[in-house]
């Protein structure tokens, strides 16, 4: 009778994975087009807060200040829920898309900021007395060293990324917790749903976790030699 049942519950849940796979494509398309999008965002952000005209720095740090402030999923609400009240309807995925890229952007600001700033003063004095440009002395000395400092942390945070798409089951958008969610209600067979949805995650979260720690011990190497 066990065996049975268990055939049975074994059955049902390989009946499940095409439903949670369309939920994963869309987790993944999100983070694609977050980090895609965030991160240059992020790039922007970081020197324009550094900028001399007090206006520009301002605003940005109001974008940047409340992207870190708000959580994630006031940001998707807001876009999905919030914007409509003022006559801009959007879609659940172009909701989640602004949400996550305005919150990527704030974060892996300054991420960035870090790595610039990491940037030893000596390399801008060499680059003056070599009589490059400020521009020139940014886009080819301070943003490619900054940037590989930052590069570990930004790893780290795109799978950060990835598992905060899984708030958009919020804003009825059919991710991989949706759709896990909806086969609960369905089936009420919650926790093998929502066991199947973890170990899905964790699936892809551990491998890139062990990954980011191997790059980061590479750039540490690089970095001390």
């Amino acid at each position: 009778m066990t065996k049975l049942w268990m055939g049975t519950e074994w059955g049902m849940i390989l009946s499940w994975l095409p439903m949670l796979w369309d939920g994963l494509v869309i987790n993944l398309q999100l983070t694609f087009i977050t980090l895609v999008l965030g991160v240059p965002l992020g790039l922007l952000w970081a020197v324009t807060v550094r900028s001399r005209s007090r206006a520009i720095r301002y605003v940005t740090l109001v974008f940047v200040e409340i992207g870190r402030g708000a959580p994630a999923l006031v940001l998707l609400q807001f876009m999905y829920f919030g914007l409509p009240q003022g006559g801009l309807v959007l879609s659940s995925f172009t909701s989640a898309i602004l949400g996550l890229v305005w919150s990527t952007g704030a974060y892996t600001s300054e991420i960035i900021r870090g790595g610039l700033e990491a940037v030893p003063l000596g390399q801008s004095e060499a680059s003056t007395a070599l009589n490059l440009s400020a521009a020139d002395t940014f886009r080819y000395v301070i943003l490619p060293q900054g940037f590989w400092v930052a590069l570990p942390p930004l790893l780290g945070f795109a799978i950060l990324v990835f598992q905060s798409t899984a708030l958009c089951f919020a804003i009825s958008l059919p991710e991989v917790l949706a759709q896990a969610n909806d086969i609960g209600a369905t089936t009420f067979r919650y926790f093998p749903a929502y066991t199947v949805t973890g170990i899905i995650f964790a699936a892809i979260c551990i491998p890139a976790s062990i990954l980011v720690g191997w790059i980061e011990h590479r750039v540490a190497t690089r970095s001390r030699t």
